[in-house]
């Protein structure tokens, strides 16, 4: 019998770049899944590494689908549903202005491999400021699983603090815009890492400026589903 809460779908906001996009091809194709159209996609070969290795570093983020996230995944609260998330996100798109990303630089972040913006950008964290304060009416509490969970990673006193209010302790001040390329490096051989980190600079690097134009939807249909695109929300429309 399937227990009803692994039933239950999380949704997520993120920013994902248009589907027909090279930024997306590219990112989806590093990951070797399309969150939108639901397929396996052929990682690029890697000097170094075989393709079984690249799938097993880059399973992690393979599972969310490329993306930078703005609000990480939450349940709605009962009260809300897919329509009434999709029209409150919706409403907080028309306020807000598309712009150009920073140019993005690749960086060990924490123990992973990320794209993070190589200045600082009041617009992206104006962004997801409001995706987090301005929608978080939309979501349930935290279960007592997702609160042990969260402090499970050793919190500071300001993400601790960030995590009761606002049910995730990296937002806010603590917030940091990044497109993960990999999972956890921690017990990855120096020379296969290295071997990642020229792999994806000589991969993204061909790639113009982005443009962050759009909320994007995301559902995990059930628990330990992949995470798959719903829509794409115009910034500004």
């Amino acid at each position: 019998m399937n227990n009803p809460a692994s039933d239950t779908p999380r949704y997520a906001l993120y920013f994902a770049p248009q589907i027909d996009s090279p930024w997306w091809q590219a990112g989806s194709a590093w990951l070797g899944r399309c969150a939108a159209h639901r397929q396996i996609l052929a990682a690029p070969p890697i000097s170094g590494i075989s393709r079984e290795q690249h799938q097993q570093l880059t399973a992690a983020p393979r599972r969310y689908g490329w993306h930078a996230t703005l609000k990480a995944p939450f349940t709605l609260a009962a009260e809300h549903d897919q329509h009434s998330l999709l029209a409150a996100v919706r409403q907080l798109a028309r306020q807000l202005t598309p712009f150009t990303l920073p140019s993005l630089e690749l960086t060990r972040l924490d123990d992973f491999l990320a794209l993070v913006p190589d200045t600082p950008s009041p617009a992206i964290q104006h962004l997801a400021d409001c995706c987090v304060t301005d929608l978080h009416m939309l979501a349930a509490p935290l279960s007592e699983a997702e609160w042990q969970r969260r402090r499970a990673a050793g919190l500071s006193a300001a993400q601790e603090a960030l995590l009761l209010r606002w049910g995730y302790p990296y937002v806010l001040e603590e917030f940091r815009f990044h497109f993960s390329l990999s999972g956890s490096l921690r017990n990855t051989p120096t020379a296969t890492a290295q071997y990642l980190m020229d792999a994806a600079q000589s991969w993204f690097a061909p790639l113009g400026a982005c443009e962050l134009d759009s909320i994007s939807v995301f559902i995990e249909p059930a628990s330990g589903a992949d995470f798959v695109l719903l829509e794409q929300i115009g910034l500004g429309t």
